[in-house]
């Protein structure tokens, strides 16, 4: 081997040894801070102290329990059990009735059987205090500009959250956020009706956990309000705006016309979100009391790829309710028009963001109306009647993050640890008072978050796709194999294939919102977020090899084409391996074909091959 040879081979394995660094780099600097579902021995340490229906316990049997499992069950412990709802089948959550005197003695007999995960008495959660404070705001004409929402004039909220940046950059993509609260006035049905500025809004699979039906029409009041700050239609002449104005809102009822609902309900309909594809749950409700059903369910909808974003409470107290300080939950604070947190807002080391609360006992901005959170929703207690009103609470700063959370996924980062790291990397800080038991990470900053989501990977996956690039021809030429002539194409193709045109949303941020940029913003396996949606992310077919060796098989015999599609091949697999150290999303790999991980890095080999088969002589 001649001195320029060697030189070669040394170059050549100095960038492999590079790109093996950048992977493990990579996968230290986005592995997962540990397991957010508890062990069931750590679940069941959680004793359930709150104020409790003496009568009912709730039984968390194994998914595989059999008929005969249960009938033995009631037999030996002397109960009925029944499922907590229609819906419960498939978890097997079913609630006793019990004489009292007997309860602890049962739910002993219970916690000791291996059919049995938990055993617990039922518990009831609810809208926290002051949540209900209605203000209307005056009439007032259609706004030039975009939002024209003549009522967006009072929503300082949305500008504290930075919504007019946002607004351009992303709408939600499609993305299923799942509302459990007092339902959603989503429907005419009886003496419900859709809310005016909710018309336009696409439902998906409503049920009602309260009264056991699929019609989760609200008859409080405050589930509609939540659901406009997520996604009240925007931009239609009427009204006020919402933050994510493309998503799908899927309306569970879990809290009763009163307010409170139990937490069977609840766990239930977590599970129920999870199974029916919502990316992001919003909870506006708790208690102060932790329960180990509610924390499994939390822990579930976590592991099934959902952001579960709960509001921390309203008890001025510095200890966060539940589910909110459960693991897999992002526990949401309030601030008011000034940036402080609110008098009423918890706080405490379980607090991750912040978020616009309200305050209507203020009016700092000088509006002339008290500073609450504002969207349509019902009168108080009379669906057959609506308005604009304004409330305040943890209940409102809950929905501002969730609808958040619903445009950093609609750009796919999909796993709900990458979302809340997201939003909590791009939080601001208010200008005063800053401290993580009250803020978290901050403020959440919705352009922030956007352009956090779609430009930080996209570096890092270009970079990497680089180092690869080098590595293929360093070795194509110390074997004397190269047999092409190489120019700008080969990096247009890396490009194209590791990242797409990341950078893009900085440069031209409304250009981004039009479908077609929208999946050039983004490497080429994931199109699929602009092609099958949020919920089709992570499709095996474009997370493989399958593409790139489509590509070449038709353009391999035109020079020109094959050193353009050579470098896509690179930057696919530059991609691929990207995913499978940094999982943004979860990759749906049967698992006949072996681990995601396995197989992203698998294909990810058989691209870089295809990329020198192309550029060989």
């Amino acid at each position: 081997m001649d001195e320029q040879q060697s030189k070669r081979s040394g170059a050549g394995r100095v960038l492999w040894l590079l790109v093996l660094l950048a992977i493990v780099a990579l996968w230290w600097y986005f592995r997962p801070e540990g397991d957010p579902g508890a062990t069931l021995a750590a679940q069941r340490a959680d004793a359930v102290a709150a104020a409790t229906d003496p009568d009912d316990i709730l039984v968390d049997l194994r998914d595989d329990a059999t008929p005969a499992t249960i009938a033995a069950i009631e037999r030996d412990v002397g109960v009925r059990l029944a499922l907590v709802d229609d819906t419960a089948a498939a978890t097997k959550l079913y609630r006793a009735h019990v004489d009292p005197a007997r309860r602890d003695a049962i739910l002993a007999q219970l916690q000791a059987r291996p059919e049995v995960e938990i055993a617990e008495p039922d518990a009831q959660m609810s809208l926290f205090p002051l949540e209900t404070v209605p203000e209307t705001p005056p009439a007032a004409p259609a706004e030039d500009g975009f939002p024209n929402d003549p009522q967006y004039k009072y929503q300082w909220h949305l500008d504290q959250i930075g919504m007019p940046r946002a607004w351009p950059l992303a709408d939600g993509n499609g993305v299923i956020v799942a509302v459990l609260d007092t339902g959603v006035a989503y429907e005419d049905y009886k003496s419900f009706h859709l809310l005016p500025d909710l018309k336009g809004i696409s439902f998906v699979d409503p049920y009602d956990f309260v009264s056991n039906t699929r019609h989760a029409n609200d008859d409080h009041g405050h589930g509609s309000h939540v659901t406009g700050t997520i996604a009240q239609v925007t931009h239609n002449g009427i009204g006020v705006a919402g933050i994510a104005r493309n998503v799908k809102i899927m309306p569970l009822k879990v809290l009763s016309g009163s307010g409170s609902g139990s937490v069977a309900g609840i766990a239930d309909a977590i599970r129920y979100a999870a199974d029916h594809g919502a990316k992001v749950i919003n909870m506006s409700l708790g208690g102060a009391f932790p329960s180990t059903v509610l924390k499994k369910a939390v822990a579930y909808a976590h592991g099934k790829g959902v952001t579960v974003v709960c509001a921390a409470g309203n008890e001025s107290r510095g200890k966060v309710g539940y589910p909110a300080a459960y693991p897999g939950a992002v526990a949401v604070s309030a601030t008011q028009f000034d940036e402080s947190i609110t008098f009423y807002s918890n706080y405490g080391k379980d607090i991750d963001i912040a978020a616009p609360g309200g305050n209507t006992r203020v009016d700092q901005n000088g509006d002339g109306m008290p500073d609450g959170v504002l969207q349509n929703t019902i009168a108080l207690g009379d669906p057959t009647k609506d308005d604009y009103y304004g409330y305040m609470g943890t209940s409102m700063a809950s929905p501002h993050v969730a609808g958040v959370a619903a445009l950093v996924v609609g750009e796919g980062i999909t796993d709900p640890d990458r979302v809340e790291q997201v939003l909590k990397d791009s939080a601001r800080k208010p200008t005063q008072g800053y401290s993580v038991e009250k803020y978290g990470a901050g403020i959440v900053d919705a352009p922030a978050a956007v352009l956090k989501a779609r430009s930080s990977t996209g570096g890092y996956q270009f970079g990497l796709g680089l180092l690869m690039a080098g590595a293929v021809i360093a070795s194509l030429r110390r074997r004397g194999g190269l047999g092409v002539a190489l120019g700008p194409s080969y990096l247009v193709g890396v490009l194209l294939g590791a990242s797409g045109l990341f950078f893009l949303p900085l440069v031209a941020p409304g250009a981004s919102s039009l479908p077609v940029l929208h999946a050039l913003t983004h490497g080429l396996p994931s199109w699929d977020l602009s092609l099958l949606g949020p919920a089709g992310h992570g499709n095996i077919v474009f997370f493989s090899a399958l593409v790139p060796l489509v590509l070449l098989a038709i353009g391999y015999h035109a020079p020109r084409a094959r050193v353009l599609l050579a470098g896509l091949a690179v930057g696919v697999a530059a991609h691929l391996a990207f995913f499978a150290v940094a999982p943004l999303a979860p990759i749906h790999v049967p698992a006949v074909l072996g681990t995601t991980a396995l197989w992203l890095l698998g294909n990810a080999l058989v691209c870089l091959g295809l990329a020198r088969l192309a550029l060989r002589r």
